[in-house]
C-alpha cells in the first residue's frame, strides 16, 4: 500500500506531520545546530533592513579600511562603507534567489525524473543521455556564458541556476521513481484500471517525496555557494547592493590591512552553507533516506 496522508484533516496532519519531522531534527545535535544558524539566517534577512546601524551606500573617506571601533564593528571596507551593515545585508539578495531557484530546480526536475522513472522505454534512453552530456561538461562555462550574454538580473540568474542545478534532480528523481514501481502496489493500481496520472500523483510522488525533500536541501546549499561565487567573479549581484560573495571580492586586496572586511561576509557565508548542511543531513536521517545511495543509469 502506498504512503499516503491521512484522509481526515489533510491539512492538520501534514503540519503536524512537518511539525513532527522538525522536532526530531532538533532532537540531533547537528540537526538543532543547522536549524538555529539557518533559521537565524532568515529571521536576520527579514529584519536586517530595520536593525542596521547605518545605510549600506554611504561612503566615508575616514573609514576606507578601518579598524573596527565602538562605532563600527567590523571597521570599514574599501570604499569607507560600514561593513557590519554590508553584512547583515548580505545574505538578503542570495536567500531570495537560491530558495526560488532551489524550488525551480527540484519543481522540473523532479517532474521530469518522475515521468521518465514511470513510462521509461525510448524517451528515457534519449533523455538521460542528454543529461550525462550537461553533467560531463563544465556546466560553470555555460553558466557564466549565459549570465554574461544576458546580465545578471534576478530574472536571469533565477531560471539559469534553477535549470543548471535542476538536471542532476532528474536522476534521482528517475531513481526514485524506479524503486516505486516496481512495486506490489503499483502493479495493484494498474490492474485496477487507474490512470498514469493518478497513479503519478497518488502512488509514486509521495513514496519520492521525501527523497526529493533532502535533494533540495541539499541543492539550496549548493546553489548559496555557486551564487556566491559568481558574485566574487563578478556575475552576480551588481554593485552597490550588498553580496558576501561580492564584499570578499572587493576585501581580499587589502585582506593584511583590514582583515574584518573579508571575516565578516565569509563568516556569514559559512555559517550558512554549513547550517543548510546539517539542516539537510539531519532531515535525510529523520525520513531514513540514504544519501550515499547510487542513482542507476
Amino acid at each position: 500500500m502506498a504512503t499516503t496522508l491521512p484522509s481526515s484533516g489533510p491539512r492538520n496532519g501534514r503540519a503536524g506531520r512537518i511539525g513532527g519531522v522538525i522536532v526530531e531534527m532538533a532532537m540531533r545535535p547537528s540537526g538543532l545546530v543547522g536549524l538555529l544558524l539557518v533559521s537565524g539566517h532568515i529571521v536576520l534577512a527579514v529584519v536586517s533592513p530595520t536593525i542596521v546601524p547605518y545605510d549600506y551606500t554611504t561612503q566615508n573617506v575616514q573609514l576606507v579600511l578601518a579598524n573596527p571601533s565602538t562605532e563600527h564593528w567590523l571597521g570599514g571596507d574599501h570604499l569607507g562603507r560600514d561593513v557590519l551593515t554590508r553584512t547583515l545585508l548580505g545574505g538578503r539578495q542570495a536567500l531570495v534567489i537560491t530558495s526560488i531557484g532551489t524550488v525551480l530546480a527540484m519543481f522540473w526536475g523532479g517532474a521530469l525524473g518522475l515521468v521518465l522513472g514511470l513510462y521509461g522505454g525510448r524517451l528515457d534512453d534519449v533523455v538521460m543521455r542528454v543529461v550525462d552530456a550537461f553533467l560531463a561538461i563544465p556546466w560553470i562555462m555555460f553558466l557564466l556564458l549565459i549570465i554574461a550574454m544576458l546580465g545578471t538580473d534576478d530574472i536571469v540568474l533565477i531560471p539559469t541556476l534553477g535549470f543548471f542545478y535542476g538536471i542532476s534532480v532528474v536522476r534521482i528523481s528517475r531513481a526514485a521513481t524506479h524503486d516505486v514501481v516496481a512495486r506490489d502496489f503499483i502493479t495493484a493500481a494498474r490492474a485496477r484500471g487507474e490512470s498514469t496520472l493518478t497513479i503519478a500523483w497518488r502512488e509514486v510522488f509521495p513514496n519520492v517525496r521525501d527523497v526529493l525533500l533532502v535533494e533540495g536541501a541539499m541543492r539550496w546549499s549548493w546553489m548559496i555557494l555557486a551564487f556566491s561565487s559568481l558574485s566574487f567573479l563578478g556575475f552576480g549581484i551588481a554593485p552597490p547592493t550588498p553580496d558576501w560573495g561580492l564584499m570578499i571580492a572587493n576585501a581580499r586586496g587589502g585582506m593584511s590591512i583590514a582583515p574584518w572586511a573579508v571575516l565578516g561576509p565569509v563568516i556569514a557565508l559559512s555559517s550558512m552553507i554549513i547550517g543548510v548542511n546539517l539542516s539537510a543531513d539531519a532531515l535525510a536521517k529523520t525520513l531514513g533516506i540514504d544519501r550515499a545511495q547510487k542513482a542507476p543509469v
